[in-house]
């Protein structure tokens, strides 16, 4: 169900993006395009040449990056479906609350497609009370959460905010493009 579907995936600065070469994998087995967009922290866990790999297109960081300027309106135009995964709590905030300092941000509030969110983060930040709010705007905007998971944390710290894990956001993907051929 996701085979020529034109997925965007936007990858934030968590410990949990070693899993994002999982997950394009994942989804350029299915069949999927993958174009993949990246905070500048996220380049520190895992780096735009792996995933440029995996993807088979080019990763991009910044709206301008010197002499050429990346579209952000075309990416968030192209994508069928755009998936931010991990989400940190500082780009769940900045999404929340439209601050546009990151690619990541400037493709999400230009995209028109649906937007699912994997957020990644240790479990009292999870639960602390601003995260929970930023939360519930970003799905009082329409948008759709993949739930954390529970388990052990970077922190060494066991229970939730483990970002779901790739096999378990593509099954979401999934379900998400044949609901909608359920409907026709």
């Amino acid at each position: 169900t996701l085979k020529d579907k034109k997925i965007l995936l936007a990858v934030t600065g968590s410990i949990a993006a070693y899993k994002i070469a999982t997950l394009t994998r994942l989804l350029v087995k299915s069949g999927a395009q993958v174009r993949i967009i990246m905070t500048e922290a996220a380049t520190k866990f895992i780096t735009p040449l792996t995933l440029a790999t995996l993807s088979k297109n080019e990763v991009h960081q910044e709206v301008s990056s010197g002499a050429s300027w990346n579209n952000h309106v075309e990416l968030g135009l192209w994508a069928d479906l755009m998936v931010v995964a991990p989400l940190t709590a500082t780009s769940m905030a900045k999404m929340a609350n439209a601050i546009c300092d990151s690619m990541v941000v400037a493709v999400y509030l230009s995209a028109r497609c649906p937007i699912f969110f994997a957020p990644a983060m240790d479990l009292d930040m999870w639960a602390h009370p601003a995260n929970q709010a930023n939360l519930k705007k970003l799905i009082s905007y329409g948008n759709h959460l993949i739930p954390v998971g529970i388990g052990e944390l970077a922190s060494g710290l066991s229970g939730a905010g483990r970002m779901a894990e790739p096999a378990q956001i593509v099954e979401v993907l999934a379900h998400h493009f044949q609901k909608g051929k359920d409907l026709q």
